[in-house]
């Protein structure tokens, strides 16, 4: 087990001609779990997990002495060393670049003309030359002479209703293209931006092709985005995706709409049902998270910090996804992780020092951290009783 995780963080894939690495799903004694957790992860969290696994009457003669066995365990990183793709992807000679398939770039924006001006400037130099875009523009007010005479095969409307999902999935039925690129109004790319998302999905015959974000706010680059791996995330700001997947696992579920985890939870079912997705490394963008438009005006900055204080927190869409997905238990890990460093400012949430004051503040507020939570869990609750995923057609 601890072989294939290494394997599987360090981009080592098994494709249709290679063996997949198999693993025996034999109980492990729990001494090894908590050394893997210790392995891996920083030792914050295998003290986390014994106070859990106490608090929900796991017997202590067991927890207490399999825990003490992983304190002299030391962190890895196993990302130092990795599969190094690249050269052979460089020297790949891509027969879906040469057939040039139609792609239809997806932007949906709200109130950020001045840079969407910077976003179709860049697409207007791609180095890739067939596709088209589709503009959703939910602004007020709304301009149509931004889009006259731009070197693009460019459609566009006004929505009225400001709804992100609503917007992705109009446009995914409207497009014409059978590969989707789904990009964000606040982002700069390079000029080969969408050829390097259809070369990865030839050259690892993938569904999904999950390109990297690196923000210029918030958190750190992680070391695994430098290199192809399997995807563990879809961040629908910079992604490419067959239309085949949306045909049999249906749109972006509407619940998510002005809130958070849509992708996630889009991404969790493409997993589930067996689509095949690559983080890739060549494919990135600067995202510049500006501080107004777009979802900002939808009322969070991340699935933990609402725009406004008073605010159910989580956003409850977060624990919508959370518990359809893995359960009450697993929603209330959830809060018990997040709520209580959830009142750091969003541009400090990478400074541990930072956060280490806000979290001691945060549990000295806990009384109304807890009473929002239990808001967004009671909305939650509302939302689970309701299905809003639409399906394409087949072909």
């Amino acid at each position: 087990a601890d072989m294939s995780w290494q394997a599987w963080c360090k981009g080592v894939m098994a494709g249709a001609d290679a063996p997949s690495l198999q693993v025996e799903t034999t109980k492990l004694p729990l001494a090894d779990e908590y050394r893997f957790v210790r392995r891996y992860f920083h030792p914050f969290w295998s003290i986390f997990i014994l106070l859990i696994r106490l608090l929900s009457l796991h017997a202590p003669w067991k927890e207490v002495p399999a825990f003490m066995k992983s304190v002299r365990v030391r962190r890895i990183n196993p990302y130092a060393i990795y599969k190094d793709w690249l050269p052979l992807f460089q020297s790949f000679d891509s027969p879906l670049l040469k057939e040039a398939p139609l792609v239809s770039v997806i932007i949906p924006t709200l109130n950020r003309y001045a840079y969407l001006k910077d976003v179709i400037r860049d697409l207007e130099n791609q180095d890739y030359s067939n596709f088209e875009v589709l503009i959703v523009d939910q602004s007020e007010p709304y301009d149509a002479g931004l889009y006259q005479g731009r070197k693009l095969n460019l459609r566009f409307w006004n929505q009225i209703e400001k709804a992100l999902w609503k917007a992705r999935n109009d446009a995914i039925k409207d497009s014409q293209g059978e590969y989707l690129l789904l990009y964000d109004d606040d982002s700069l790319i390079e000029k080969d931006w969408i050829s390097s998302h259809l070369k990865a999905m030839d050259f690892f015959r993938a569904d999904i092709s999950s390109g990297i974000s690196l923000s210029v706010v918030g958190a750190k680059i992680p070391q695994n985005y430098s290199f192809f791996r399997w995807g563990d995330q879809l961040d629908t700001g910079n992604v490419m995706i067959k239309k085949d997947v949306f045909r049999d696992i249906g749109l972006f579920d509407r619940q998510f709409e002005k809130q958070r985890m849509g992708d996630g939870e889009f991404g969790l079912r493409a997993y589930l049902a067996g689509f095949k997705n690559i983080s890739n490394p060549t494919a990135k963008r600067i995202h510049l998270k500006v501080g107004g438009g777009g979802l900002r005006e939808m009322g969070s900055w991340d699935a933990f910090r609402p725009a406004r204080f008073w605010s159910p927190r989580p956003v409850p869409s977060v624990l919508y996804y959370v518990r359809k997905s893995f359960g009450s238990m697993a929603a209330c890990q959830v809060i018990a992780n997040n709520l209580f460093s959830s009142i750091t400012p969003y541009r400090f949430k990478s400074n541990k020092k930072v956060t280490l004051i806000f979290y001691v503040a945060g549990l000295l507020l806990s009384p109304l951290l807890l009473i929002q939570a239990y808001r967004s869990w009671m909305i939650a609750s509302e939302m689970l009783k309701i299905d809003r995923i639409e399906f394409l057609e087949k072909k």
